[in-house]
């Protein structure tokens, strides 16, 4: 007919009518009729012409809207949304128009394959009710590009289709939790374009056959930890059901796989209350810096061999070569907070875009120059707002403001969408929560952080006047704890006053040995490790981070990460920090760890300072790491953790960046 309207294959390989793929929902055309393909390469193409109108946050599911009304939906793989968009890369976004054979994708069948997934790509048009009267499927081996099918279109009032019952999807909601196991039987509940997936805390609890048979439900599946209820075009709508059945505090994300973490009461008692929060807080601090981690390990690297560049002057800190690369290896620590903002509104709800730009108020260039005009300790007034003496601190370089934004906004985000009328939240909320929680963090929050820090460096002085050997094993010890609060700027004024008083900084060279101490840590995870390629990855990254002078990608991505590793970690930084000061080692620049190796040589000529280093580094790396090979870090650990987010985080630190 000459109105028929072509589709293409978006994959080579095997056309299968659609009743035929892998999928009980799609087999039984309740996402609507088309085609499926079993593929044997890697890259999508559209199979019409039109505009994006959905891109799965997961990148598994593609939908698009043609000219001729279909409403087409490209489903690569099945329950591939529990891969999180590890196997796909999507080279479009919603909104933009494509033409037929257009490539917009690749999915790696390989690794689907390997996560025990069915690589079945499926096209399904998703208004079939409305809009088709047929659909014809060339059966058959095809390449990506070729004609696979005929589509017939309904005439103008015709329909092809039983009209849809009006199912009351609030009651189904309540119907399917109460046979799940009710309420208290559900730890959290997300979605995906077709089911709402539960995570239950006793799966025997569901009744199968009553869900099954409920008008509105096509199946029931159990996967990757979860419970599974297929829905079909409808799956917001029931599951909005569900939620308002089960109140705030259980919904996750849609479009998403990785469970929420279960909310748990903290015990009584004052000290375990302690150690639950503090805990928690550990948790939101890495999984906030876990997406980031391999490119501040990469961001460490560059800077490392940069500063050693320098030290063996091939090049000079005023040229324009310098300066560029420079900017390649320090961008992701200056604009930190605008990347931890958007990580950690994630890991605690609030909204993260809104969170990035807060990132960018607080790295904003204007108020940067401000705080460097005054000591980064000394709680000097320089500024103001609304008439109000402040103190505008530095930012940069740092992560716990931003987490404790993120929190501010995870609060003040519901309270602003109850109380702003509908027709103006769009633009006043937004507006409203940057305005609060960036005045939060810059009147009260950062100088409070400051003051702490100001006691921290009179502390950190009269230390170091009291005894050289006792100085470095107490800050050698407690100095990356520091590191995890932002207090580590305490630091800066101390060693900046003893260059320039002095030309060189015995305080720094102890940061340094806990530099040395944590890459040290790290690659005793990189060497024990063996069966969790990923690990063994970050480690080895890390490592090299670490020794280049940033420590965060080791600090965050593995050893605070796993608790033991962090302190086996500062044993030997307190043992390097002692010998540091029983042997007088000092420093003649900023660059520490293995790769600032010049920083420690006497200007007037190699003295025992540098003899000191090497024995101290030396002595740092084999204790921190024998004592995290031997009792800080078991394989089993990364078992046991495998599901739980991944972290890491930043900071600015007088020895390099550590």
């Amino acid at each position: 007919m000459a109105n028929e309207i072509k589709m293409l294959a978006p994959v080579s390989g095997q056309a299968v009518e659609i009743t035929k793929v892998h999928d009980p929902m799609f087999s039984a055309k309740d996402m609507g009729d088309g085609f499926g393909i079993i593929p044997n390469s890697n890259e999508i193409l559209a199979p019409v012409s039109g505009k994006v109108m959905l891109v799965a946050s997961t990148k598994h599911a593609i939908g698009f809207t043609t000219d001729d009304g279909l409403e087409v939906l490209v489903h690569m793989g099945v329950d591939t949304v529990e891969l999180n968009g590890a196997p796909f890369e999507v080279t479009l976004k919603e909104g933009d128009t494509v033409k037929a054979g257009d490539k917009i994708a690749t999915m790696d069948i390989e690794a689907i394959k390997k996560a025990g997934k069915v690589t079945d790509v499926i096209v399904a048009i998703t208004n079939t009710a409305k809009t088709v009267k047929e659909i014809h499927v060339n059966e058959g081996n095809i390449k990506a590009g070729q004609e696979v099918a005929l589509v017939e279109p309904l005439a103008p009032g015709e329909t092809s289709a039983k009209p849809n019952k009006n199912l009351d999807y609030d009651q189904l909601g309540k119907d399917i939790l109460n046979n799940v196991g009710g309420i208290s039987n559900v730890d959290s509940v997300i979605h995906c374009i077709t089911r709402v997936r539960f995570y239950l805390k006793d799966d025997n609890k569901a009744n199968d056959l009553k869900i099954k048979n409920m008008n509105g439900v096509i199946d029931v599946a159990k996967a990757g930890g979860q419970y599974q209820v297929v829905i079909g075009p409808a799956v917001e709508d029931v599951y909005d059901g569900v939620v308002k059945a089960l109140g705030p505090g259980f919904a996750g994300d849609g479009d998403s796989s990785a469970a929420p973490a279960k909310k748990e009461e903290a015990p009584k008692g004052l000290w375990p209350k302690t150690k639950f929060y503090f805990s928690a807080l550990i948790g939101v601090i890495t999984a906030s810096m876990m997406p980031i981690i391999g490119l501040l390990a990469a961001s460490g690297i560059l800077k490392g061999l940069l500063a050693l560049i320098v030290s063996a002057k091939w090049i000079s800190t005023t040229s324009s070569t310098y300066m560029i690369i420079n900017a390649m290896g320090d961008s992701v620590f200056y604009f930190l907070p605008i990347l931890v903002g958007f990580t950690a509104a994630k890991r605690l709800g609030a909204n993260q875009v809104i969170m990035g730009v807060i990132g960018g108020v607080l790295a904003y260039p204007t108020l940067v120059q401000v705080a460097t005009k005054t000591s980064s300790t000394a709680m000097n007034i320089n500024g103001d707002f609304f008439g109000i003496p402040i103190h505008v601190a530095n930012y940069t370089y740092s992560i716990f403001p931003m987490i404790a934004a993120a929190w501010i906004a995870s609060k003040v985000e519901p309270w602003l969408k109850k109380h702003i009328v509908l027709s103006l939240r769009m633009i006043l909320s937004p507006l409203l929560e940057v305005f609060i929680v960036s005045a939060i963090i810059i009147v009260i929050v950062g100088p409070v952080i400051t003051l702490i820090s100001s006691y921290l460096a009179n502390g950190i002085v009269a230390l170091l006047n009291f005894s050289p050997a006792i100085s470095g094993l107490i800050i050698g010890g407690l100095y990356q704890c520091l590191v995890i609060f932002g207090l580590h700027w305490a630091v800066i004024p101390v060693v900046a006053s003893q260059i320039a008083t002095t030309g060189h900084s015995a305080l720094n060279a102890i940061v340094s040995a806990t530099m040395v101490a944590q890459g040290a840590a790290a690659m005793a995870v990189f060497i024990k490790t063996k069966k969790h390629i990923d690990m063994k990855q970050i480690a080895g990254a890390a490592t090299l981070s670490a020794f280049a002078g940033v420590t965060e990608p080791a600090m965050y991505g593995i050893n605070l990460k796993y608790g033991r590793i962090f302190w086996t970690a500062n044993i030997g930084s307190a043992v390097g920090g002692l010998l540091t000061g029983l042997l007088h080692v000092d420093m003649w620049g900023f660059a520490g760890s293995l790769i600032g190796f010049a920083s420690f040589i006497n200007p007037k000529g190699i003295d025992a300072s540098f003899t000191g280093y090497l024995i101290a580094s030396a002595v740092t790396i084999v204790v921190a790491f024998t004592c995290t090979y031997l009792f800080g870090f078991k394989e089993e650990d990364l078992d046991q953790s495998h599901a739980v987010e991944k972290v890491r985080l930043g900071s600015r630190e007088p020895a390099a960046q550590g």
